[in-house]
């Protein structure tokens, strides 16, 4: 099979390929193609993809270049992980959202949509690439905020485009492994938006779990959730929320905590990343030891201004290793083999959840084989998750109106109904402080 990486110079691509040097068996992939505009981003992951390699009977084989077309005809899939505006757009988000006192996190509230609005463009046109030239293939999208993207990508790609992301399948083997619990045989009832949902439940052999969790202080401090949240608070909610939705609950704290902090997330990755590209443009570097110490940096300092806030500590050592790769992996094994699994994923809603319509994408278990992802059916959500996934979801609907029509009214009721955002003149300064340093978002004309 041959696998298209949209992206294929990003730093997290080793992850992938990583995962796949360890698959064998039939309907595997023996071939990657690695699209990116840039020549020096490819050079370097093409370097750390070859020393991965090393040693490895029947690796994929791995080609680069800089033309989309020529990478997408042939594809069995595509997975799409582009960053527009790259890392220093990022930091240019966080910047512009923490001078207006509002968080500015890539994929949260103003930061978020900003994000968004220079995305969805470019991840639009992708996807009318991919269902020209190669019609028949399997869109897997990582690229953020994913939920948004997988719904934009969707109008021309439908089932065929799904989300991934880590978060929930790294959440359900936390509580699981507090529990004493088989992740592998536990079944998480996990619903709501990329990177704003809850696990209700978390069920093995029929039986729920997830109320001893609950009832018990001492095994809500064991984990990283519990830290973050408070056993109080997760007691009140009766669930487990995801770990972004601690910009909500605790956005005061999490604005106070991420502008003290410099260099801001996005600033660190961009320097960080800097200095590993430039590193392996030196033939005698080792590339994939360059890339193992950026990415354990990396890893560690993941949200660590939120466990500051919080005092949850530093994250446990089996968090550190990743997991969207293997979750791509078993989407692929899924599909093409006609392997039935349950996995966590961002897709269309169909009748799944009434508050939100069949277009909406949501974050579901799904039931995946060859025909593709379909939701499993789930209870309502209560009132104070379904306000909550209603505004952001309308949020999101008006970032996909503005990347459509171009209306810049359009872009500030995005900022102005966030739930994170409380003022419509701070919208509109948002606005205008983004349109002056991306130019990307010059499409914004009236």
């Amino acid at each position: 099979m041959r696998l298209v990486i949209l992206g294929g110079g990003g730093f997290r691509v080793p992850l992938v390929y990583g995962a796949l040097l360890g698959d064998r068996g039939e309907g595997r992939v023996t071939r990657v193609v690695l699209y990116d505009p840039d020549p020096a981003r490819l050079s370097a992951i093409t370097r750390v993809l070859a020393e991965q390699a090393a040693g490895v009977p029947d690796a994929p084989g791995v080609t680069a270049t800089t033309d989309l077309d020529e990478a997408l005809r042939g594809a069995d899939f595509v997975f799409s992980a582009i960053r527009v505006g790259g890392l220093e757009g990022r930091a240019e988000d966080e910047r512009v959202a923490f001078a207006e006192g509002v968080l500015g996190q890539e994929t949260v509230g103003a930061g978020g949509i900003a994000y968004g609005l220079r995305t969805v463009p470019v991840a639009d046109a992708f996807a009318r690439r991919v269902a020209l030239l190669a019609p028949d293939a399997w869109v897997i999208n990582f690229t953020n905020p994913a939920g948004l993207v997988t719904e934009a990508m969707s109008r021309h790609l439908g089932d065929r485009v799904i989300g991934i992301c880590d978060s929930p399948v790294g959440l359900g083997r936390r509580i699981a492994r507090v529990l004493g619990a088989d992740p592998e045989r536990a079944w998480i009832d996990y619903v709501g938006l990329n990177h704003l949902g809850w696990v209700r439940g978390l069920r093995v052999d029929g039986r729920d779990e997830l109320p001893r969790l609950l009832a018990d202080p001492d095994l809500l401090g064991s984990f990283e959730e519990g830290r973050l949240f408070g056993a109080e608070w997760l007691r009140s909610l009766g669930a487990i929320p995801n770990e972004y939705l601690h910009y909500y609950y605790f956005n005061r704290e999490a604005v106070r905590a991420h502008r003290e902090t410099d260099p801001t997330r996005g600033a660190f990755l961009r320097d960080q990343q800097a200095r590993f590209y430039d590193g392996v443009r030196s033939p005698g570097t080792p590339a994939l030891a360059a890339w193992d110490r950026t990415r354990a940096e990396r890893e560690a300092t993941y949200m660590a201004e939120n466990r500051e806030t919080a005092g949850a500590g530093e994250r446990e050592p089996e968090d550190l290793s990743g997991g969207y790769e293997k979750v791509a992996l078993a989407l692929m094994r899924a599909i093409a083999r006609d392997e039935r699994a349950t996995l966590i994923l961002n897709v269309r809603n169909g009748a799944t959840l009434s508050a939100l319509d069949a277009e909406a994408v949501i974050e579901v278990p799904c039931a995946v084989g060859a025909s593709g992802a379909h939701p499993v059916s789930v209870d309502p959500l209560p009132g104070h998750a379904t306000g909550l996934v209603c505004a952001v979801k309308a949020v999101e609907r008006e970032v996909l109106t503005a990347a459509r029509t171009g209306s810049r009214a359009a872009a500030v009721k995005a900022f102005a109904l966030h739930p994170l955002v409380d003022s419509v003149t701070v919208a509109r300064r948002l606005l205008d402080g983004y349109l002056a340093v991306h130019p990307g978002l010059a499409y914004l004309a009236y």
